[in-house]
């Protein structure tokens, strides 16, 4: 039998994840549950594909649609994560795939196909490497940790520790959504629904965890961090004015990274960044090598690439007028532009 392209349900979520779990192209944000999430926080369409030939799953492709009258029209895999694009243990299979990736971009109308590739597929798509992100091995033993960050870091991250700043793990939201919402008003960028957070916590559980810093008893810095094979994933983090003083998000990560080797994790994966920014160059002092992302577009209505970020001239305005709304109206309006943002 040939191949046969499949629409995934929730019966056979178990046997999408378990190709996730076998193929070494995976990611995180290939696991099912990612469905649940974006369906359920966001009311987003997904269309999850895969390939099976005789009765076997070979490749699989996670999609979702992000349809806004700001922000366009875009079906992408996937909206809201890192990586994406499919994955397969066949060129025929990732070839059926695409090929019907692009079908139903032309069928839904979209303006673009976006896929959050990690490295190229050589299909000669238009391709934008706006990205890179950031993943280093890490050790079982602390003091091995500690030696691997570059001097100058190393020294800003034993200030936090002699601050005498603390971290414990929070079985809640609450207390991130806080510090993150305050955290992306001050950079001009709007907040996700608490909802999201909520979910995020259901859906994924004992691979989804929080790790909140204190001084003194006051929460000033978290961090959300997503967990996948041997891998750790930090992914939704924020702080407080106090905790630039006190090296907060230094020894934030440094208490990730020493309990994560200890636990037997072996991968930080510290995301994607855009180069020029600050989360790029404080990535880089810690010792990471950048690597590029190829996120690449197959374009149906658009003429070009979309170009949806805080770094185009289109939205800076947009940008520095957030920064000065009220906390509590950033937290309001936000959840409904951020949904759109994908």
């Amino acid at each position: 039998m040939g191949l046969k392209v499949c629409h995934l349900n929730e019966a056979g979520f178990s046997r999408w994840d378990a190709f996730v779990e076998s193929c070494s192209e995976a990611t995180f944000f290939h696991r099912s549950a990612w469905k649940t999430v974006l369906e359920r926080a966001f009311g987003h369409s997904t269309h999850y594909l895969y390939v099976e030939q005789d009765g076997e799953i070979q490749g699989l492709l996670p999609l979702a649609q992000v349809k806004s009258v700001l922000f366009g029209h875009t079906l992408a895999s996937l909206p809201f994560c890192v990586y994406g694009g499919i994955i397969a243990n066949s060129d025929a299979a990732s070839i059926a795939l695409r090929n019907a990736a692009c079908e139903l971009a032309r069928q839904l109308n979209v303006d673009a196909l976006e896929m959050r590739n990690v490295q190229a597929s050589g299909q000669g798509w238009p391709t934008k490497q706006l990205y890179a992100t950031f993943r280093k091995e890490i050790d079982s033993d602390p003091e091995a940790n500690m030696k691997a960050i570059p001097r100058k870091q190393r020294a800003v991250v034993r200030k936090g520790i002699k601050a005498g700043l603390m971290s414990e793990s929070d079985p809640g939201w609450q207390r991130l959504y806080r510090i993150y919402s305050e955290s992306v008003r001050n950079l001009g960028t709007p907040v996700f629904s608490a909802n999201y957070f909520k979910i995020l916590r259901e859906v994924f559980a004992e691979d989804c965890e929080i790790l909140m810093i204190t001084h003194q008893g006051q929460d000033i810095a978290g961090v959300m961090s997503f967990y996948f094979k041997d891998q750790v994933l930090p992914y939704y983090g924020g702080s407080v004015a106090q905790a630039r003083i006190l090296k907060g998000n230094d020894f934030m990560y440094w208490e990730l990274l020493r309990q994560s080797g200890e636990r037997g994790i072996r991968t930080f994966d510290f995301g994607r960044s855009k180069e020029g920014t600050g989360p790029y160059s404080f990535k880089k002092n810690w010792g990471f090598i950048p690597e590029p992302l190829s996120y690449e577009y197959f374009l149906v209505k658009s003429k070009a690439m979309p170009d949806i970020n805080p770094l185009n001239p289109k939205y800076r305005f947009f940008v520095n007028n957030w920064k000065k709304l009220p906390l509590p109206v950033a937290n309001f309006l936000g959840p409904m532009l951020s949904k759109s943002l994908g």
